[in-house]
């Protein structure tokens, strides 16, 4: 220890005071020799003799990770009442994220990106769904923003038997619709790569839905435009396919500008997670 710069001694005796779920940093074999980084935040008072939700939180895509020991802020103090209310909250770093495991490891994503990590992601949950028994299979959900708003409508398309519940915050339904810097940098120009586009784009994949979707976008979203929410509106229509859908006036990406909204938000995830994934053990 050199010096210590600040000690958050206000926030850590607030702590003290919770009934803290626990946290876990484990690895999950999905192929012969491919091993996926993972944690898990389970109830304070877990019984192993019953059955759990699983709540699947996902990024997965190449600009960043989810699994890393640091302080999750309020998104993490969501998490950590939800374990409260007995859900077990999940993260898996995929291949093809930031992670520090090599070239190969970083790499292995491009011109597949919502392709490959949809595959790993889906085989890690199968993997723990039996490694931890006292997870319900038949409650299994999944969540992310923008990128991983993206993997949650790629999961629930494309596994529907896996995944029952998702909330996909500002996700990408159509990569033809995102910003070329991001998107030809992973997955090469379009006309070069035709199928990868077609294939990553959960929008492709619409009809095979099956579980309770929630979609939330701000109308004013200046990183993921509004149109590519609204054409996937349009196919799930088209398809008969059931969801429900909050639109947030004037909000950009964070969807947090405005008197009262980052509580509505919050609000109304935990409330849709309550009716679609039911907490607590069976």
């Amino acid at each position: 220890m050199v010096r210590t710069l600040e000690k958050n001694q206000a926030l850590h005796d607030k702590l003290a005071k919770l009934k803290r779920p626990k946290t876990e940093f484990f690895r999950v074999k999905i192929g012969k020799d491919v091993e996926v980084d993972a944690y898990t935040v389970r109830p304070p008072d877990l019984d192993k003799t019953k059955k759990y939700p699983l709540l699947i939180y996902v990024y997965g895509e190449p600009a960043g990770q989810t699994v890393v020991d640091r302080w999750g802020g309020s998104g993490g103090m969501w998490h950590w009442m939800l374990a409260q209310q007995g859900y077990v909250v999940m993260s898996i770093d995929n291949r093809g994220t930031t992670a520090p495991r090599g070239n190969a490891w970083r790499k292995s994503i491009y011109r597949q990106v919502g392709i490959l990590a949809a595959r790993d992601q889906a085989a890690a949950v199968r993997q723990v769904l039996k490694d931890q028994p006292f997870l319900d299979a038949n409650r299994v959900g999944v969540w992310g923003w923008s990128g991983g708003g993206s993997m949650t409508l790629n999961a629930m398309f494309k596994f529907p038997d896996l995944y029952h519940t998702g909330i996909s915050i500002a996700p990408v339904p159509n990569q033809r619709l995102y910003d070329t810097i991001y998107q030809e940098r992973y997955m090469s120009l379009p006309k070069d790569n035709v199928e990868g586009y077609k294939n990553g784009s959960p929008i492709t994949y619409v009809k095979q839905l099956k579980g309770k979707l929630l979609l939330i976008h701000g109308t004013v979203d200046d990183n993921v435009h509004y149109q590519g929410m609204a054409k996937l509106i349009h196919e799930l229509v088209a398809h008969n396919k059931k969801f429900e859908m909050i639109a947030y006036p004037n909000r950009t990406h964070s969807i947090r500008e405005g008197k009262g909204t980052t509580l509505h938000l919050r609000t109304a995830m935990t409330d849709f997670l309550r009716r679609a994934l039911p907490p607590g053990p069976q």
